[in-house]
């Protein structure tokens, strides 16, 4: 028999699209562009930072791993703050919400490129954080509001599309802006797109009065309720510090070992980004027959572009290779550990995402916290080792976890989402 807590959480499951009839079709979908931009907006201010790396040390006189802070506090903020800002904002419409959210991106963003010294552009990372931790548990939930409930799978798609974009065109486009103009040009360039979405989501949002709030205590209380979803949480936490402990320093080591240009750095960066679209592709394929052996195939897909980028990487053909293999494997393994946690605790839509933001964004400072650490000690090429002992430690827990049989989604109702 469920417990009143279950009853309870399925009749707020109920709501999340109660008022989508009440908004025009037209307005429905250009809210969920907006939506769509905004996500854009904020993994690209995230992950900024990996193409610009080697600009921003050597400006403002620190190494690459000190430089890797940036993404290191932002991702500690958006990880650990998540579940105690969004409840303590569970009475505050979830439109102004946003708007304040992409304020606070924007103001980041400009502080960033006018700041005279690395420990300002720190602090000011570090709020953003926040900010995006608050994005990433209402954005999905918003977009698939402003849609008919038969729609919103699709709405929750085209929203997280945002990501592929991001990845294609926004990362690439900021390192080429750098090699035109300089890193600080380019966050001023961010800060203005930010902005505009703000401008956006005021004008085109419909009110979307806040009504599924999770609390913190279902939070923090889910992974000990569910063993598979632990197992889940484990494999996500090793893959996602392995990736983005060598990941974020792709560029040093692009330069270091193939005297990359910043034009070809760009291109690599947009053809890792084509790689990850095509592995949500795939994966939305292969997902719903079974996530588990899919996430295994794409975990060891990262161990190989990984272990392909310390042997053949020296040379362009080999790094382009190398980088193709990863950006696919990565596009693989976010839509399927998305479906394996949802599947270990389908009845608390919210709690796991809360609980994934939490461990994920996490998981993205600490890689590039001990990734930089291992590349200012031991050489850029230890960082890339630390993350194939990480997404082969993730591959080992993957192979030996039990396959749940709720795992897979249907496809209809499956949420294509992906990090």
């Amino acid at each position: 028999m469920p417990s009143k807590t279950s009853s309870r959480y399925d009749k707020k499951e109920e709501m999340v699209t109660t008022d989508a009839h009440t908004h025009p079709t037209r307005r429905s979908w250009l809210g969920v562009a907006v939506i769509t931009a905004s996500l854009f907006t904020f993994v690209t201010t995230e992950l900024m930072p990996v193409g610009l790396l080697t600009p921003v040390s050597a400006n403002l006189d620190v190494s690459a791993g000190v430089a890797g802070l940036m993404v290191t506090l932002y991702g500690l903020s958006a990880g650990l703050g998540v579940p105690f800002i969004v409840a303590g904002t569970r009475r505050i419409n979830r439109r102004v919400l946003l708007s304040a959210l992409l304020a606070i991106l924007a103001l980041g963003n400009l502080l960033t490129a006018v700041s005279p010294n690395f420990a300002l552009i720190l602090t000011t990372r570090l709020v953003m954080g926040f900010a995006n931790g608050v994005f990433w548990a209402i954005g999905v939930s918003m977009a698939m509001r402003l849609v008919p409930e038969r729609l919103a799978p699709r709405a929750s798609a085209i929203a997280l599309s945002g990501i592929s974009i991001a990845a294609v065109v926004g990362i690439p486009l900021g390192t080429f802006l750098e090699s035109l103009t300089s890193w600080r040009t380019t966050f001023l360039i961010w800060a203005g797109l930010s902005m505009l979405v703000f401008l956006a989501v005021t004008l085109v949002i419909p009110s979307l009065p806040s009504e599924n709030t999770v609390p913190v205590r279902e939070v923090f209380r889910l992974p000990l309720q569910h063993a598979q979803l632990r197992l889940v949480m484990v494999a996500v936490t090793l893959y996602v510090l392995g990736h983005f402990g060598a990941y974020t320093f792709i560029r040093p080591f692009a330069e270091e070992h193939s005297s990359a240009s910043a034009a070809f750095i760009s291109a690599l960066l947009m053809m890792y980004g084509v790689g990850g679209a095509a592995g949500n592709f795939i994966a939305g394929h292969t997902v719903t027959m079974n996530p588990r052996v899919s996430f295994v195939v794409a975990c060891t897909g990262l161990v190989t572009a990984m272990l392909l980028l310390l042997t053949i990487g020296h040379t362009r053909p080999g790094l382009t290779l190398a980088v193709a293999l990863w950006g696919v494997s990565f596009g693989v393994a976010n839509l399927c550990q998305i479906n394996l946690m949802l599947g270990a605790a389908p009845d608390r839509f919210e709690a796991a995402m809360s609980i994934n933001t939490m461990g994920y964004n996490t998981s993205i400072a600490l890689g590039a916290l001990f990734g930089g650490w291992f590349a200012d000690t031991l050489g850029v090429d230890s960082a890339v080792w630390f993350g194939v002992a990480l997404t082969g430690a993730a591959l080992l827990v993957a192979i030996g976890t039990r396959r749940k049989t709720t795992a897979a989604v249907s496809t209809e109702d499956e949420l294509a989402i992906t990090r």
